[in-house]
């Protein structure tokens, strides 16, 4: 990639701008700690410490700051995905390696590429945090003037010194309009935050910024599953009968619009790098023919040189012809892959809330021993039993503590994933996804531009050359042998289905059963036919390996989909992101659990507000708890037979012995 002095933005032969936006970005973390800090202290934190006790003045302020839930932020995504946009300089910055705060030995660059990287984050860590706070006035003060700042100071950076060394003329403007768009529309959002928080404040609006367990379009997810008719489809639209069908009920997390987002604008930024590059490169090549003409001109007219030199100008010529059309294919092809991994996400997702994993490797499917979390320590009579619930009735439930999305997510955690690589699934995949749009672009383009010169000098130069004949014949002699060598294949597969197969045993089976006959006549078949598959083989491989390098090139951007073969998924890392990724939002945010939560919330706030709950009914028979409970398993296999196959046999009695634990 690029080196740091080819990233040196701030000055050029023509200009030199006042504005040092390396020194910028190292002062920027003294405003950034502050707003932090202030921000802590607003927030407060859900656990006392003994240093409450001694400063009675902190009374359990200095929270900790989340800048952005990675796992079920719903609102404001746009928002979020926009202030992801705003750090899109700084990331290429940080892909090419070209910010390195100190200097340091080649071997210890990787933790000096953390510095910095850690860097940039705090410095662009007020955007995000005054966007999730709940105090809206507060956030939207800290984070309008944090954002004016770095607008004034980038608007500043690109009047004084708009151009550049690296592509010359408007440089910074073509590279920082994105973020400069980003910062305005973060402007506006912080405006807009301070006046609905002014409103609320002065109790002439109502405030939505309460976290809400259960998501609207959750809710309306669940609702469609358990309505008995089915639901009226409207006529669909050419767009989403052809292209995407939205769904109403299911919305993208902040994460994957953020990443999106930053994707795209990283996209841009990268494949301007390259136009400018190969400007620069076709400068050299123009050059270099001149050269070549004077060449000519000095050979006195040498045949074997002049056909040399004009071979040499028309293969610069092609080259530069197909970098250009593929720079448009290539581009294409990556931004589709941006939009067609959110609907992947969307498709993946619906599948897990649904029980399906058929389209995930096998080994994704069974739990480790790591994921046996439900499992406690000590004497029990119930020991697989959670300790949160407890069941009261047929009908309701009753909470000893509060149910979170992370309870169900451990009590179901045996549903397949390894759940110490899900968290860091989450923390890689918004950079990887990125990084692989990124490197997949360039390896996508350079294989389409390798394929484009090889259609240009197979077919489109031999017309143009007048050879478009003796280009046919080869083209018809290529087809007609493949075509002789796929017709002896398929002819093999009939012969040995109308000769070598039995009857069929039914009249209306589909195919013969596999039993030979003819047994002589098949070996002797065998035989002759052993030498010529030896040769009809190598093709074959051949082309197996081309359909492997093909395919392999053209999905590399994806990380959704593995480009390994069967039985080799591990090896993929960018796959294992996206599977531990997709099964830590499905235990988070599955609407039926959180619906589930939400109604044991609701059942328990309804049973406090009665006025005499903490009385209990003296008439009620007194039956043993695990009596009750033996009776409401009994009660549930009866009315759900299936579940007696899903149920975990005794190890102690054998596989054949009913268990003991009635909550396995």
């Amino acid at each position: 990639m690029l080196s740091a002095k080819a990233w040196d933005w701030q000055t050029n032969a023509t200009c030199e701008s006042s504005v040092d936006m390396e020194l910028v970005l190292h002062y920027s973390l003294i405003p950034s700690f502050a707003i932090i800090l202030v921000l802590s202290f607003l927030e407060r934190r859900m656990s006392r410490s003994q240093i409450d006790g001694k400063l009675h003045l902190l009374n359990g302020r200095f929270g900790i700051v989340i800048p952005l839930d990675f796992v079920g932020t719903f609102s404001n995504r746009w928002s979020f995905g926009i202030a992801f946009g705003a750090t899109a300089n700084k990331v290429m910055f940080l892909f090419s390696e070209g910010y390195l705060p100190l200097r340091v030995p080649k071997w210890a660059q990787a933790i000096v590429l953390l510095i910095g990287a850690t860097e940039v984050g705090l410095s662009y860590f007020p955007f995000f945090a005054c966007l999730s706070t709940e105090f809206q006035i507060t956030g939207s003060v800290l984070g309008f003037f944090y954002t004016f700042t770095w607008f004034v100071i980038t608007i500043t950076n690109i009047v004084q010194c708009p151009h550049g060394q690296v592509m010359g003329d408007y440089e910074k403007i073509i590279f920082y309009w994105p973020s400069l768009f980003c910062l305005v529309f973060l402007l506006g959002r912080f405006a807009l935050m301070f006046v609905k928080g002014l409103r609320v404040h002065l109790k002439m609006d109502v405030s939505d910024q309460e976290n809400h367990f259960l998501e609207v379009h959750q809710a309306q997810h669940v609702k469609r599953l358990v309505r008995k008719s089915p639901e009226r489809q409207a006529q669909k639209s050419w767009f989403q009968r052809k292209v995407y069908e939205w769904d109403p009920c299911f919305q993208f997390p902040g994460r994957m619009i953020g990443t999106s987002a930053l994707a795209l604008i990283c996209l841009y930024i990268f494949i301007v790098i390259e136009f400018f590059i190969y400007k620069e490169v076709s400068k050299e090549l123009k050059i270099l023919d001149q050269k070549f003409e004077e060449l000519v001109d000095s050979s006195n007219g040498s045949e074997v040189l002049v056909s040399t030199v004009l071979q040499l100008k028309e293969f610069i010529n092609v080259i530069q012809g197909v970098w250009i059309f593929t720079t448009f294919a290539a581009s294409l092809t990556c931004v589709s892959y941006i939009f067609h991994i959110l609907a992947c996400y969307r498709k993946h997702m619906k599948r897990l809330w649904a029980g399906k994993k058929h389209f995930l490797p096998l080994r994704s499917h069974e739990p480790a021993s790591s994921q046996s979390v439900q499992q406690r320590n000590g004497a029990d009579s119930q020991p697989h039993c959670s300790p949160d619930l407890t069941i009261t009735s047929t009908s309701t439930l009753r909470l000893r503590h509060t149910p979170t999305p992370a309870l169900l997510a451990a009590s179901l955690a045996g549903l397949g994933y390894s759940s110490h690589t899900a968290p860091a699934a989450i923390a890689r995949y918004s950079g990887w996804q990125i990084a692989y749009i990124l490197w997949g672009y360039l390896i996508i383009h350079v294989m389409q531009c390798l394929f484009g010169v090889m259609i240009m000098y197979s077919f489109v130069l031999p017309i143009q050359h007048g050879q478009g004949l003796e280009m046919a014949k080869g083209l018809a002699i290529g087809i007609l042998t493949v075509g002789i060598a796929t017709g002896l294949m398929i002819l093999q597969i009939k012969i040995a289905a109308r000769f070598f197969l039995q009857p069929k045993i039914l009249p209306d089976d589909k195919q013969k059963p596999l039993a030979l006959n003819n047994r002589k006549a098949f070996h002797n078949f065998n035989y002759f036919l052993f030498f010529y598959n030896v040769l009809l083989g190598l093709g074959a491989c051949l082309f197996r390996l081309l359909c492997s390098v093909l395919l392999g090139t053209w999905l590399i951007a994806r990380i959704d989909r593995t480009i390994m073969q069967k039985g080799y998924e591990a090896a993929d890392m960018g796959f294992n992101t996206w599977v531990g990724m997709i099964f830590m939002d499905h235990y988070h945010t599955n609407p039926t659990l959180l619906s589930f939560c939400h109604i044991l919330l609701a059942e328990k706030k309804l049973h406090k507000s009665t006025k005499y709950y903490l009385f209990n009914n003296i008439a009620e028979p007194r039956v043993s708890t695990r009596a009750r409970t033996r009776w409401l398993l009994l009660y549930t296999l009866l009315n759900n037979p299936k579940l007696t196959e899903l149920r975990k046999p005794n190890v102690q009695s054998g596989a054949s012995a009913a268990p003991q634990n009635p909550c396995v």
